[in-house]
């Protein structure tokens, strides 16, 4: 009887270390992968810390692909995702972000809501974009090669021609002018990465 009773209370001690062994790992589990999610979705810019509400919903995806179904080029694509994001009306949100979902739902975003629901287009039709953060704005960069394109000024990262796309300005267009110094841009980052580009050098020319 005394033997079954020590059995059983050790059974019931090592199942006990055993569910405490899981919730551990699974707590740390849950706690490195939040970690992982912050940092792909923050970058650290001379005004702070600017957090991304880029997504890859399959909303969003089917969205762009909607949009785009009629086009055959890449420059038609991103033209038509860019005139969709910049005709949505342009309001000063200073109170918090929304999702590229929000933006469409509410039919209205300043220049952080409507660049992630840009860039967020871009990325489910596999075409590379990046942010380009200056302060208290950002827009985004797209590098393409399409002749109709070479009477445009682009911003030249690194001797790599970028277009500028400013989801703010109604009816907007590829290779819109920039509107800001060279020395004002702080930050060039692909989100989804969260990686930021080395600037050797930056020129805006033809």
């Amino acid at each position: 009887m005394i033997l079954y009773y020590v059995m059983k209370s050790n059974s019931a001690h090592t199942l006990a270390l055993f569910v405490i062994a899981i919730a551990l790992v699974y707590f740390f589990y849950t706690v490195s992968k939040a970690i992982e999610v912050v940092g792909k979705t923050q970058v650290s810019t001379s005004d702070g810390i600017y957090k991304s509400y880029v997504t890859t919903s399959e909303e969003i995806q089917e969205k762009a692909r909607t949009l785009t179904q009629r086009c055959s080029t890449k420059l038609c694509k991103v033209q038509t995702l860019l005139q969709f994001a910049s005709n949505i009306p342009y309001v000063t949100n200073r109170f918090q972000q929304k999702s590229p979902q929000k933006t469409i739902e509410e039919n209205f975003g300043d220049c952080d809501d409507k660049s992630n629901l840009l860039i967020s287009m871009l990325h489910a039709l596999d075409i590379e974009a990046y942010f380009v953060l200056v302060p208290k704005h950002i827009f985004v960069v797209v590098p393409l090669k399409d002749k109709r394109l070479s009477s445009r000024k682009g911003l030249w990262i690194n001797g790599r021609k970028y277009y500028i796309l400013e989801s703010t300005a109604k009816d907007s267009f590829v290779g819109y002018p920039l509107q800001y110094k060279l020395d004002d841009i702080d930050v060039i980052v692909e989100p989804f990465t969260n990686q930021k580009v080395d600037i050797d050098k930056l020129e805006y020319k033809l």
